[in-house]
């Protein structure tokens, strides 16, 4: 086989990577569900509210792999949010039970073909490298047998008066103008603010919180912060793809904070289906701009709020 027909069948098997996460995540939406706000707490879940971490490294999963593994939890009734590769089961002294079926989550990187590096050596310029998505198995630990037996305890579920504390505290620790009032919530890019509704004007108090991290996920968008594309307006693609940045950022943050707000804003699906259907990537970018962006955020907890966790140990597995 030539480097060419390789080459080839290297981009075909990326873009099918793609589309089979897209089209899982379309799937989710057309059947009326938000993949990223799933039902903790509820019969249909049977692991506790967090976000999915390897049990290995006690990293967390990021962008496009919560999604995943959230749903592979629901999917299959889980108890815990903890996984581990077949290798990483095995050295820690266990193996994953015989029968089992992987979830298939996803690496981030980038190549440069070999033809690009030498147009780029002729003309003197620098090489452009190619985004891409390589495969890789994990397993529940739920799925092993033999592990040390910490590694099977659920987190305990948080302490009800400790949720508005916490992001109250957050928001302070940001420095972004916060403010409280009106009847709607928004954030103002041109003069970087955020305001949202009292909490008095929520049906479900609950609500607040989660509204107010949705309005965050979009001031970290700003120039002087992560530097997103906020430039959309109402109805365009560009907005759809940052109300999927911003509601994701959200429920990466709820997760977090121990916090299960309702879903919110389910008048965009409409639109995200849109942004879906157009581009097969535009999920898993959205993604990793949530996963960006709620890492921004919950590196201001303070400490005496998080306890000796710091914003590494948030990353992505």
């Amino acid at each position: 086989m030539s480097r060419h027909e390789c080459n080839a069948r290297s981009g075909a098997s990326r873009t099918s990577l793609y589309d089979d996460i897209t089209n899982k995540i379309i799937a989710e939406l057309e059947a009326g569900r938000v993949p990223w706000v799933q039902p903790w707490g509820t019969a249909a879940a049977k692991a506790p509210l967090a976000m999915p971490a390897n049990a290995a490294t006690g990293r967390q999963y990021s962008g496009i792999n919560v999604l995943i593994l959230w749903g592979a939890v629901i999917e299959h009734g889980f108890p815990v949010q903890s996984w581990l590769t077949f290798r990483q089961a095995l050295s820690l002294g266990g193996h994953v039970r015989k029968g089992e079926r992987g979830t298939t989550v996803v690496y981030a990187d980038r190549f440069i073909p070999d033809e690009e590096r030498r147009r780029a050596q002729e003309a003197g310029e620098e090489a452009q490298a190619i985004p891409f998505l390589k495969r890789f198995t994990v397993f529940n630990i739920a799925q092993c047998e033999d592990l040390p037996d910490d590694l099977a305890v659920a987190p305990p579920a948080p302490k009800p008066g400790m949720i508005e504390p916490r992001v109250e505290a957050l928001i302070k620790a940001t420095g972004i103008d916060f403010r409280i009032g009106g009847n709607r919530a928004f954030y103002m890019p041109a003069a970087d603010y955020v305001q949202v509704p009292p909490p008095q004007a929520y049906f479900e108090t609950i609500n607040w919180h989660r509204t107010a991290l949705h309005e965050l996920g979009h001031a970290t968008g700003h120039a002087s912060r992560l530097g997103r594309d906020l430039a959309g307006s109402f109805g365009s693609k560009k907005y759809a793809f940052e109300e999927l940045v911003a509601e994701m950022n959200a429920a990466f943050c709820c997760a977090s904070l121990g916090i299960v707000p309702t879903v919110r804003h389910a008048d965009y699906i409409g639109s995200w289906l849109d942004a879906l259907h157009e581009d097969n990537r535009a999920i898993v970018r959205a993604a990793s701009q949530a996963s960006k962006a709620a890492d921004w955020l919950l590196a201001f907890l303070p400490e005496a709020v998080t306890g000796s966790e710091t914003a590494n140990d948030r990353r992505a597995a």
